[in-house]
């Protein structure tokens, strides 16, 4: 694989640290204090992006569109609900200057072509594609013309759909990255589909990702050990915050869990072990909770040693116990008493 990109400063791919995408969405609830407000605590977990949704009503939906999960009492169709969802302009720009600031790199899924243009004046630096979207060829044209890297969810696409997304985007100059996904909220473990994070990377050799839906750590870590180089997970404040998407997030504390585990896994895995080499290392240790031979009783000369005179005790700093049915017949050299080290020089 050789289709390694950068988000902003940040590398994607083979040898680069895993990209970790806090996924807000619409957790604020039309709210922008509530949308200021994930940023902060997201920009203290240690994720490397956050990431809203961009949603223009009259570009993307009509009144015949219906709810998914209809849980928004006020709002009485779901294009209503994309109307309360909508920032202004420069309401999104204040977003975007915040999570910069922050230290997050500042990131939303278009659902039209006229969220893509207003998130590229802001000067978003790649688009997160959401799994409704993978065959919406035209959206994927216009975002792959920015020449920006493209992040792509599969979690209602088969192979055929993936392959036709792939050809539209494939010559884009800004690269990118297909992420294994299953859009089931919360998503149960028998459907979370690990196994095609490497089906993805034989298939396409690009980089590859999971956006998981399943409220857990687990998932997001696991991928990591199969060779992810992109995770993103659905981040509210507590379980106890309203919307349908909570079942399927994690908390910003378990964010922050995350994040230092998929740290502490890159360093192990960035840090080979020779066995050899530390086993040299450890000599010391290895004879302090070794164990020697040792004498049960008191001794004669020429006696000659039998399995019940030899016991195995610490510390390992004489005869090693793995020696002790070579030493069965062998000959005391001298009187020797109970519990002594026993060493090659007492021996005929």
């Amino acid at each position: 694989m050789n289709k390694n990109f950068k988000i902003g400063n940040c590398p994607i791919g083979e040898g680069a640290p895993v990209f970790i995408i806090a996924e807000i969405a619409q957790a604020h609830d039309g709210s922008l204090g509530t949308a200021h407000a994930y940023i902060d605590a997201v920009a203290k977990t240690g994720a490397n992006a956050i990431k809203f949704q961009t949603h223009i009503a009259t570009a993307e939906s009509s009144p015949d569109e219906k709810f998914r999960v209809n849980s928004f009492p006020q709002d009485s169709t779901r294009y209503e609900y994309w109307r309360r969802m909508e920032f202004t302009e420069p309401q999104w720009a204040g977003l975007a200057e915040h999570a910069k600031a922050s230290g997050l790199t500042f990131l939303s899924t278009p659902f039209s072509h006229e969220a893509v243009q207003l998130l590229d004046r802001l000067g978003v630096p790649g688009w997160k594609i959401g799994s409704g979207e993978i065959t919406n060829l035209p959206l994927l044209q216009f975002v792959a013309n920015t020449g920006k890297p493209v992040l792509l969810s599969t979690g209602m696409s088969s192979w055929s759909d993936i392959d036709e997304a792939i050809r539209t985007i494939d010559n884009a100059e800004g690269g990118y990255a297909v992420m294994q996904c299953t859009t089931t909220y919360p998503c149960p473990p028998e459907q979370i589909g690990l196994n095609v994070i490497q089906a993805i990377r034989d298939r396409y050799s690009c980089p590859v990702g999971l956006s998981d839906h399943s409220g857990k750590i687990y998932p997001s870590l696991a991928a990591v050990t199969m060779g992810a180089h992109l995770i993103e997970v659905h981040t509210v404040f507590s379980k106890e915050c309203f919307g349908p998407d909570v079942s399927s997030s994690v908390t910003t504390s378990e964010l922050a869990s995350l994040v230092e585990g998929i740290r502490f896994l890159e360093r192990a895995f960035n840090s080979p072990i020779d066995k050899d080499e530390k086993a040299e290392q450890m000599r010391d240790l290895s004879r302090l909770f070794g164990k020697s031979i040792y004498l049960r009783h008191d001794l004669h000369q020429g006696h000659v040693l039998t399995e019940d005179d030899l016991a195995l005790r610490k510390p390992g700093t004489g005869i090693p116990a793995k020696h002790l049915f070579e030493l069965v017949g062998r000959v005391l050299r001298q009187a020797c008493k109970a519990n002594h080290q026993l060493t090659f020089g007492d021996l005929e």
